[in-house]
């Protein structure tokens, strides 16, 4: 058994706990109108992005299956194992977790309210807001709590067949 599931729990925990502290800090700055100078300047809406992190494990120094073996081969032409009934197993296409791509400001307008008595209003008494939806940030809480919780309990499931395992 591979400790490979750890790594892809832990990337995807490390992740989802990346995008939670990101929606955190967007909500938490929903009506800043300031920079953290003290200058003006609206605080901009950051997303945070994901790509899956590949691993070639077969490598072209692998050795192919023996020839005349019926069940499965390995191609070092393609790198990839083909199994009988025509299924292929290429190892690069396997995901081995999950890494922060970037994170990156929003492209959404501001949102402008009127409000004469702020003094943050312009002169004809509008004043610029961040580009911030509460509700869809908690909706984007509230999935990445999900796969976080999601990742615990597959390494929890993880641990407990290794533990099963070492019993046998």
């Amino acid at each position: 058994m591979s400790f490979s599931a750890f790594d892809i729990s832990g990337s995807g925990m490390y992740a989802q706990r990346t995008m939670m502290d990101n929606i955190a800090s967007n909500i938490a700055n929903v009506n800043t109108t300031r920079n953290p100078d003290g200058t003006p300047g609206v605080y901009i809406k950051k997303n945070v992005s994901f790509r899956a992190v590949y691993a070639d494990r077969l490598g072209s120094t692998a050795p192919a299956f023996p020839d005349g073996h019926h069940e499965a081969y390995y191609s070092p032409t393609y790198n990839t194992v083909a199994l009988k009934g025509g299924i292929s197993f290429d190892d690069k296409n396997i995901s081995q977790g999950v890494e922060i791509a970037e994170i990156t400001p929003a492209n959404d307008p501001y949102k402008t309210i009127y409000d004469p008595s702020n003094p943050e209003a312009d002169a004809d008494g509008f004043v610029t807001l961040p580009n911030i939806n509460v509700v869809e940030e908690m909706v984007n809480m509230v999935s990445a709590s999900r796969a976080y919780e999601a990742n615990v309990t597959t390494a929890e499931t993880t641990k407990g067949m290794i533990s099963a395992a070492l019993r046998i």
